[in-house]
């Protein structure tokens, strides 16, 4: 096991109703002119919104609103976002929806503490400093309310770049795991792809004697194996929600990937397809995340021998331990169908003579990306092409 610091300085307030208590933690933390930020009607229509208002003007917080994130949400409402915060003198986002809505609260609130462009720092600069965040999430997916991350696309050229920092964390999360029971099956699907999408890039190391976390990504992927086809069955199933929205949050605040090397070619590969054709983020994942397991697996066939033989229930064939190695990748691509996930090119909607475009885009040249296999550009090229053509 690596050297290692894990800091996770989040709140977590979980379970039914608590969205209730969102003012008394804004105020907590130092809020007293809050943005709301959130995405179409639904958080509306649902009632939330109107939940959230009351809670704020319960503790006499002050707000303004801007919704209309979008999913890959865009750098032209971010700007906007920065603007109305620095004319109303915002000192506190709050992000009120799923991975989206909480990726473009932390690029507004980097961005009102920056003289320069916010794009900087999904170029490269290191985020010092950012307004304080709040999180009501309504997605299990992303895995944004309990990490540093944010992800967000610029209109011109379509380019869905990442940022990172502990500034970024927010200072409270609410996870009512009921505000998920409304979602439809395929966004719930997309949300469970992204969550194991999160545990596998960091499962897949190179980093020799980690025991423990490799048995707690484990233990997150089974859960997603066990619970994903119950809320899929069963909308209203509380306690298997309850447990995917954890699930989501451990996924992706660090605790599962200390103290090894991590990967991040399959979200990196799926950004483009995302950001070219808009689709889910874990639409395009459950498209390349298996695809990218084909080409790598020969790598460490005995990593992917303990994949199939602890999450998926495979036995281990000793004589072929590759056929074991391949028939866990064929049981999870086979997962992803069973909730409805798309497997190939056709599926999704992408096109095979893009991939030029798509390869063009990842940027890397001439040089190579990831930690477990470092890929080439022509490797990325054969990635696409086999997703392109998946089928079970």
């Amino acid at each position: 096991m690596d050297n290692f610091n894990f800091y996770s300085p989040t709140e977590f307030v979980f379970g039914n109703d608590r969205e209730n208590e969102c003012g008394s933690y804004v105020k907590k933390y130092g809020g007293s002119k809050v943005l709301i930020h959130f995405g179409g009607g639904s958080a509306e229509r649902s009632g939330l919104l109107g939940r959230v208002r009351y809670s704020l003007n319960k503790s006499g917080i002050s707000f303004v609103e801007l919704g209309g994130v979008q999913p890959n949400p865009r750098d032209t409402l971010v700007y906007k976002g920065i603007d109305l915060c620095r004319s109303e003198g915002v000192d506190f986002i709050l992000a009120v929806g799923g991975g989206s809505v909480i990726d473009s609260a932390k690029a507004i609130a980097a961005g009102v503490l920056y003289d320069g462009d916010f794009w900087d720092f999904y170029s490269g600069k290191n985020i010092e400093k950012a307004l304080p965040v709040g999180v009501v999430l309504t997605i299990a997916a992303a895995g944004s309310e309990g990490s540093g991350d944010s992800v967000i696309t610029k209109e011109d050229g379509m380019l869905k770049r990442g940022a990172g920092s502990d500034a970024l964390r927010a200072r409270f999360s609410v996870l009512n795991p009921a505000l998920t029971q409304t979602l439809p099956a395929y966004q719930t699907a997309c949300g469970a792809t992204d969550i194991m999408a999160h545990v596998f890039e960091r499962y897949f190391t190179n980093t020799k004697e980690v025991e423990i976390t490799d048995r707690l990504c484990e233990a997150v992927l089974i859960t997603m194996v066990k619970e994903t086809p119950r809320v899929i069955a069963d909308p209203d199933n509380y306690e298997a929600r309850a447990n995917i929205m954890w699930a989501g949050m451990v996924a992706h605040n660090g605790i599962v990937g200390v103290g090894r090397s991590q990967d991040w070619n399959s979200h990196g590969i799926e950004h483009e397809l995302s950001a070219l054709y808009d689709c889910a983020h874990g639409a395009g994942l459950a498209v390349i995340m298996p695809s990218w397991m084909e080409f790598v697996y020969k790598h460490n066939v005995m990593r992917f021998c303990q994949m199939a033989t602890r999450v998926f229930g495979c036995q281990m064939n000793f004589e072929n331990p590759e056929a074991t190695a391949l028939e866990g990748i064929h049981r999870f691509r086979s997962f992803l169908h069973s909730i409805g996930m798309p497997i190939n090119f056709a599926e999704l909607g992408a096109k095979e003579e893009d991939i030029p475009a798509l390869v063009e885009k990842f940027g890397i040249g001439d040089g190579r990306t990831g930690g477990f296999v470092a890929l080439s550009s022509a490797d990325v090229t054969e990635i696409y092409k086999i997703a392109a053509k998946a089928s079970l």
